[in-house]
């Protein structure tokens, strides 16, 4: 996902920064943060790289197609610089934390890098200085694609640092799962970076929605897996900051808020005591924020598997706003492939934990992803996941050709798959998934359902999209709009009751009842 965002008109004394987030939503809340911090130091924010006097990409590193669509962007906001009006060119991110000198070097253009940890560096890097604080109504300037008038909306306090572990997150530091002793220009610390409820942020998603980041890092031992080395040790926000960020969001409009982190189900089990002198899991934040007056869908993503408890689930189930939606990254359903990921598991392992999850939230609809081709998966492996995703019904599946990642466990493990298997495997598994996501739409056909209009279809402007509940932003299937019913036009942004009346694979066709 690439956004360029914007403000009006610069004056002489404040630069102009274009900026563009690659990679997934967490990400997007970092680029949301720097350019808060950027607003708040006086500088204007365009959507127009020509326009731009700093530039800033904030870039993904996961595999390796999202570390050449970081690269090419780098390189096409170079020629801004070389031959346009901006003056300053920074690169912020994953890819910073990963080949931090070689970017320097290599693209000397580059005048200054911040890392995954170091966002309230972007300030230095830009040539601005940060401000004394400001008491304000709220942190949030609320902006969109579309329209981003000026907001004199100011933060109150800088960022947390956290200073809290996880146990599991010790003991893989002693193992040395975060080291980066091997990563050329690599800082020696890992970052430790959170944003809080005062840090200030500019919204880029539509202004009815949001994320909102309530941890940082990850603890896990995944072998195909360097986002610990890139992020960090896993790191909750304090619950008292991420209900005070969604008071603050839907005061100022937000109804749908998507709660993300690289493992959200491991919340709070960093923090000693809070909620008074109680520990505080996932399941009490979701209680607390599905409280809030006003807001209208509240979901989660990126469960792990063995983190889906019994109460998690029932308190998806009690609360009227809390989507039937469970995200949970599976990756394999091979005992064999799980084990060499450093996950555990197996195919029948989850299709109890589904079978469990379904029984306790009825109609619930189910996200995953597998990674196809991972080091020593065999013919065997592939039938088994074949057999489970048979057998799993998943509603929303993505599969991934395994990316050999330097510097991630896998790296180094023998029996590589060769590419053009791992492509056929691909191609197998999502033809299967096909006639399953087909038969899963066409039970929608008849359901009314909230529907929340996003606007013109991407595929035609004949038809209007939007989405239900079950639907996550920009990762899952759309709700395409043929017929109006008694509206005139439809407001973007704007919730609708609608009756689905046709499917296809992954889409439905709907129309607006009222």
């Amino acid at each position: 996902m690439s956004k360029e965002t914007s403000l009006p008109t610069a004056t002489a004394t404040a630069p102009t920064v274009g900026f563009i987030s690659l990679g997934c939503p967490k990400n997007l809340v970092d680029s949301e943060v720097m350019m808060g911090l950027l607003d708040r130091a006086g500088a204007r924010l365009t959507n127009n790289p020509e326009d731009a006097e700093i530039l800033v990409v904030n870039t993904c590193s996961f595999i390796d197609s999202a570390k050449q669509e970081s690269v090419n962007t780098i390189l096409e906001m170079v020629q801004h610089k070389t031959a346009g009006t901006a003056k300053r060119l920074i690169v912020a991110g994953c890819l910073v934390e990963r080949y931090r000198d070689e970017i320097q070097k290599n693209i000397p253009e580059v005048d200054a890098v911040v890392g995954t940890g170091e966002l309230e560096a972007i300030l230095e890097a830009a040539g601005l200085s940060m401000p004394a604080p400001a008491i304000s109504a709220s942190p949030f300037n609320i902006l969109t694609s579309s329209d981003f008038a000026q907001n004199e909306l100011i933060a109150r306090a800088p960022s947390a640092v956290h200073t809290h572990s996880r146990p599991e997150g010790t003991l893989r530091e002693e193992q040395g799962r975060f080291s980066r002793e091997h990563w050329d220009g690599a800082i020696a610390s890992l970052p430790n970076y959170l944003y809080s409820d005062e840090t200030p942020r500019i919204l880029t998603t539509p202004k009815s929605s949001a994320y909102i980041k309530i941890a940082e890092g990850c603890d896990h031992p995944c072998g195909f897996c360097i986002i610990p080395q890139l992020r960090g040790k896993f790191r909750s926000r304090r619950f008292e900051s991420v209900v005070a960020e969604a008071e603050n969001l839907v005061r100022q409009g937000v109804r749908e808020i998507t709660l993300i982190g690289q493992d959200t189900t491991c919340y709070g089990e960093d923090l000693s005591t809070e909620n008074g002198g109680m520990k505080v899991d996932l399941a009490d934040l979701l209680d607390a924020l599905a409280s809030i007056p006003g807001l209208k869908w509240l979901r989660f993503l990126y469960a792990y598997p063995n983190k889906v408890t019994t109460r998690l689930l029932e308190t998806i189930a009690k609360h009227d706003n809390v989507a039937k939606y469970l995200d949970v990254p599976l990756q394999h359903a091979s005992p064999n492939v799980l084990k060499r990921m450093k996950r555990g598991g197996s195919g029948d392992i989850f299709l109890n934990m589904l079978e469990k999850a379904r029984s306790i939230v009825p109609d619930l609809v189910v996200r995953t992803t597998f990674i196809v081709g991972f080091p020593g998966e065999s013919d065997e492996d592939f039938r088994l996941l074949e057999e489970f995703v048979s057998a799993a019904k998943i509603d929303w599946l993505g599969a991934f050709p395994y990316s050999d990642e330097e510097g991630s466990p896998a790296f180094d493990l023998d029996l590589k798959v060769p590419k053009r298997v791992i492509e056929s495997r691909r191609k197998r598994l999502m033809k299967l998934q096909q006639r399953i996501s087909a038969q899963k739409q066409s039970a929608w056909v008849g359901r009314q359902m909230d529907l929340l209009v996003e606007g013109v279809s991407d595929e035609t402007q004949l038809l209007w999209q939007g989405r239900t509940m079950l639907h996550a932003p920009e990762i899952d299937g759309k709700v395409l709009i043929n017929d109006f019913g008694p509206h005139e036009t439809l407001v973007p942004g704007t919730f609708y009751r609608c009756e689905i009346v046709e499917s296809h694979h992954y889409d439905v066709v709907a129309r607006i009842v009222e």
